[in-house]
C-alpha cells in the first residue's frame, strides 16, 4: 500500500510542477477574471474613445433635426453632423478617416423617411443597426403623425401582447428558477466536458511516456500494474481538484466583486443568484464520477500503445462519446423533458452531463436519479476490473499497437502471468 501512495503522490507532485499546468491554470484563471470584468472593461474603452462622426446630407431639409434627437435619446456613441458639402466631397472626408460614413437623407412618396449609408467597409453592423434604429422610430412617430394617432393610441399598438405561462404540476419550477439553474447547468456542463477530455487524456498519455521510456518495466517489478493504474487515476483526479478549486476560487471572488455591474445580456438570462444546494452537490458528484469512468477507460487504453504520437488515435472513440454527450447536452438545454433526453440519461458514458442536466432543469423523481448513479457506479467498477486486466497485460506490450485487436492480447497476457 505504500508503493500504491508512492505513486499517487509521484503523479501528483510531478504534474502539480509542470510548466504546462502552471501556465494552463494561471491563463484560465486570467480569462475568468477577464470575463467577469467584461463590462467594465467595455467601459473603460469606451470613456477613453470619441464619438463615431457621421457625416448626414439631409436632402429632404426637415429629417436632421428630428433624427438628432432621437439618437440622443436613445444615448448612442453616435454623433450625426451635418455635411453642408457634395456626396462626393463627404465620401472623400470619409476616405480621408474625418468621418465614420455618409448618410444621406430623403423623402419618400409617402413621406415617410429613407436613407442611404456609405462607409470604407460593411463590418461594423452595431453602427448601422442604431441608425437604422432610429430612423424606424422617426418614421413610425411620423406615420402616426399622418393618421392622426394619439400618444396613448400609438402606445396601445406598440404595447406587447399579454402572454401568462404558468405549471399545472406544483413542484415545477418557475421562469426564474429555470434561469437560475440553466446558467450554472450550462457553466458546469463547460467544466465537466473539458475536464474529462483533459484529465482523462493526461492519464492515457502519462501511461504512454512511461512505457516508450521504459519505466514501466521498473515499476512492475515493485508494483503491481493494478496499483498503478488507480495511483495514477486518483493522483491526476486530485491535480483536476486543485485545478478546479483554484478556479472556483478566483472565478467566485472576481463575480462577487463585479455582481453588481453582471446585468442584462447574458447574465439577465442565465441567473446565478439562490443556486439550489442540490444543484450543486449533484454537480459535483456527477462531474467525480464522469471523472472515474473515462480516466479509467483512458487508463487501459493509454496501456495498449508504446508511442505517445499513438495515444490520440487510441483514445479517440473515448473523445467522441464525451463530445456526444456534450453535444446531446447542449439540445436538452432548451427541452430538457424531451424523451430523446431522458432515454440518453441512462446510458452510463451520457449520464455525467445529462442525468445533471435533467437534476438541475427539472424535478425528476429520486429513483431516477438514484438508478443513474447506480447505473454508472456499476458501469465504473466493471469497466475498472476488465479494464485492470487489459492494463495488467497491456503494459508488457511493445511495438506499433494502435488497435482495439491488442485488447485481446493484452488479456491473453494477463492471463499467463
Amino acid at each position: 500500500m505504500n508503493n500504491f501512495f508512492i505513486i499517487l503522490f509521484h503523479t501528483y507532485l510531478s504534474k502539480l510542477k509542470t510548466k504546462s499546468f502552471l501556465v494552463t491554470t494561471v491563463l484560465t484563471a486570467l480569462i475568468l477574471i477577464a470575463l467577469t470584468n467584461i463590462p467594465r472593461i467595455i467601459d473603460f474603452f469606451e470613456k477613453d474613445g470619441e464619438a463615431e462622426k457621421i457625416a448626414v446630407i439631409d436632402e429632404s431639409g426637415q429629417l436632421f433635426a428630428p433624427l438628432e434627437q432621437q439618437m440622443l435619446a436613445g444615448d448612442t456613441d453616435v454623433e450625426l453632423v451635418e455635411f453642408t458639402g457634395s456626396a462626393d466631397e463627404a465620401e472623400e472626408k470619409v476616405e480621408a478617416g474625418d468621418y465614420s460614413g455618409l448618410l444621406q437623407l430623403r423623402m419618400t412618396g409617402e413621406n415617410l423617411p429613407a436613407a442611404s449609408f456609405k462607409s470604407m467597409s460593411m463590418a461594423d453592423s452595431s453602427l448601422v443597426s442604431e441608425i437604422e434604429g432610429s430612423l424606424q422610430q422617426l418614421k413610425t412617430m411620423m406615420a402616426s403623425a399622418s393618421l392622426n394617432l394619439s400618444q396613448e393610441q400609438l402606445a396601445n399598438l406598440y404595447e406587447p401582447v399579454e402572454f401568462e405561462r404558468s405549471a399545472l404540476a406544483e413542484d415545477a419550477k418557475t421562469e426564474e428558477e429555470l434561469s437560475q439553474a440553466r446558467g450554472l447547468v450550462y457553466v458546469l456542463l463547460f467544466i465537466i466536458y473539458f475536464s474529462v477530455i483533459m484529465y482523462a487524456s493526461m492519464i492515457a498519455t502519462e501511461v504512454a511516456t512511461e512505457k516508450s521510456s521504459r519505466v514501466m518495466e521498473i515499476l512492475i517489478s515493485s508494483v503491481s500494474p493494478i496499483k498503478q493504474m488507480f495511483a495514477k487515476i486518483l493522483g491526476i483526479g486530485l491535480l483536476s481538484l486543485t485545478q478546479l478549486a483554484v478556479f472556483l476560487i478566483v472565478g467566485y471572488f472576481s463575480v462577487k466583486t463585479n455582481v453588481e455591474t453582471m446585468e442584462g445580456g447574458f447574465f439577465e438570462f442565465f441567473g446565478f443568484s439562490n443556486i439550489a444546494g442540490a444543484t450543486i452537490a449533484y454537480a459535483v458528484i456527477f462531474f467525480l464520477l464522469g471523472y472515474f469512468l473515462y480516466a479509467t477507460l483512458a487508463a487501459f487504453l493509454g496501456s495498449l500503445v508504446s508511442r505517445i504520437e499513438d495515444v490520440q488515435q487510441m483514445i479517440t472513440p473515448m473523445t467522441l462519446l464525451v463530445v456526444a454527450g456534450f453535444m446531446i447536452a447542449m439540445f436538452g438545454l432548451g427541452q430538457p423533458e424531451a424523451p430523446f433526453i431522458t432515454i440518453t440519461s441512462f446510458i452510463p458514458f451520457f449520464t455525467p452531463m445529462i442525468m445533471f442536466l435533467r437534476v438541475g432543469m427539472l424535478n425528476i423523481p429520486l429513483w431516477e436519479t438514484s438508478l443513474a448513479i447506480a447505473i454508472l457506479t456499476g458501469t465504473i467498477i466493471l469497466l475498472a476490473a476488465f479494464g485492470a486486466r487489459v492494463y495488467r497485460g497491456g503494459v508488457l506490450m511493445y511495438g506499433k499497437s494502435n488497435s482495439f485487436k491488442d485488447i485481446k492480447t493484452a488479456l491473453q497476457l494477463t492471463k499467463k502471468k
